[in-house]
């Protein structure tokens, strides 16, 4: 097995440590023995969990950060131009290095799976990581999100695996090579950096393209777009194409999904025999995702019952219909879904899931480009909740756009028969939600902006 660390990477400085991407690979580093710093725009449990593996991590951004004998300086696509480590590195010398690039080199040599598709990814990640660990396999693995069970989004292991989330919003899965592909579904978004569906489809060419000969890429046969890459790569003479899903022609056939309250039992017919296992959150999106997971695994020569028995074990990721508690009779549960395909599958996975209580959503747009372009299907998507609250957009890394705001999404729902309220006062929403819920409902915090932080102070509030 190959773990050195690249040369490079001995003495790393990461702009933007405490991100998800970019903590998990400063954690594998660190684990592997580099001698890590960073920094980061504010104080995180990610910062203490990085200084707690040896690395030093520096709250703000400044030239004086970065070491004069840092090998390199990472960055993800989100560090702008102007960021004075960025500046620096410039008049040092010191080489930059792009995530992905980063996460490239610590998958050589390993046999790797990639996991990639516009919705799905950490979930998928995550159930391969606990599967395999389950199973003794040790695997490293980096993932967008932290798990449920291990409490973390990366870990370098002794195996010979390793299990990537693969990103496509800026083109950077094109720099991995793994052993197995996986593409969930094939979705227009990230539109600042597509503009159409051919500039998406030829993006995940190119990373199936890349998978090593005699790969697999393992596909959803039930997604248009999955099926229309499908088409596109079928020549590939190298690469096997598994597909998966309800589709009578699925090679691996999702044969029977069925809801027991948060958590779904799931029947596959693969390779002529029906295998049953448990998925703990709730949806057919949910169960997809697993099949997807336990059909790469078989690639890679695992045993599928072993692999099933093992999937059982997996308990969820943050952010990912995770429940945060209950007051006063109500369950408060939070998702990460951002784009209308997210929503939609949560939306109804929780109706699936608990059909006798209202379903109150608390919705965060994400970004003004996003909004721009499916405010209308946001809005929609809510019309499968009883109440939705609707706040303002969360910029992240954009800037506002003129004419973009949350009512693109709010006149949509109404459009559509949603009962909506718009508050632009973040804090204002806990009052807003205990004035809305009873005994029985269910509140489910949605976005991948700061909503995610609402949910606590909703249960104070309720509790009170």
């Amino acid at each position: 097995m190959a773990s050195a660390i690249p040369t490079a990477m001995e003495r790393p400085h990461f702009i933007g440590i405490g991100g998800a991407g970019m903590s998990g690979i400063a954690k594998i580093l660190a684990q592997r023995g580099a001698e890590v710093a960073g920094s980061d725009a504010k104080e995180s449990a990610t910062a203490e969990a990085l200084r707690a593996l040896g690395a030093t991590v520096h709250i703000g951004h400044a030239a004086e950060h970065l070491a004069d004998d840092a090998t390199c300086v990472v960055v993800s696509s989100a560090i702008r131009a102007d960021n004075p480590e960025l500046a620096r590195a410039a008049e040092l010398s010191v080489p930059v290095v792009h995530r992905s690039d980063a996460l490239a080199s610590l998958m050589g040599g390993l046999r790797a799976i990639a996991v990639a598709g516009t919705h799905g990814k950490t979930t998928t990640t995550s159930m391969l990581a606990v599967a395999l660990t389950e199973l003794g396999l040790d695997p490293s693995y980096a993932i967008g999100g932290d798990l449920e069970g291990p409490g973390t989004n990366a870990r370098h292991g002794e195996g010979d695996i390793f299990v990537a989330e693969a990103d496509e919003s800026d083109r950077s899965f094109q720099k991995y090579d793994p052993e197995v592909a996986i593409v969930l579904n094939v979705e227009l978004d990230h539109h600042a950096n597509y503009a159409s569906m051919d500039e998406i489809y030829d993006s995940f060419e190119t990373f199936v393209g890349k998978v090593r000969p005699g790969g697999t890429l393992v596909i959803a046969a039930d997604q248009p777009g999955a099926v229309e890459l499908t088409q596109r790569v079928r020549d590939l003479s190298s690469l096997k194409v598994v597909t998966y899903g309800e589709s009578e022609t699925a090679d691996v056939r999702v044969h029977k999904v069925t809801p027991r309250g948060l958590t779904s039992e799931v029947t596959v017919l693969l390779k002529g025999k029906f295998l049953t296992f448990t998925v703990s959150v709730p949806g057919r999106h949910y169960a997809h995702n697993a099949v997807a997971a336990l059909a790469a695994g078989v690639a890679l020569g695992i045993p599928a019952h072993n692999l099933a028995s093992a999937l059982g074990k997996y308990t969820g990721v943050k952010r990912r219909l995770q429940l945060k508690g209950e007051a006063k009779g109500v369950q408060v549960i939070d998702s990460y879904a951002h784009h209308p395909t997210e929503m939609t599958a949560d939306l109804e996975a929780m109706r699936g899931a608990a059909s006798d209580s209202r379903l109150l959503v608390v919705f965060q747009p994400h970004l003004f480009s996003r909004t721009q372009e499916l405010g209308k299907e946001m809005g929609e998507a809510l019309a499968l909740a009883d109440l939705s609250v609707v706040l303002d957009i969360y910029p992240a890394r954009e800037d506002p756009v003129p004419g973009v705001t949350s009512a693109l999404i709010i006149d949509a729902a109404k459009a559509a028969g949603a009962k909506v309220t718009a508050v632009h006062d973040k804090s204002a929403v806990p009052d807003v939600v205990a004035g809305m819920a009873a005994p029985g409902d269910l509140v489910l915090t949605m976005g991948a902006g700061d909503v995610t932080d609402l949910g606590p102070a909703i249960l104070a509030r309720l509790s009170n």
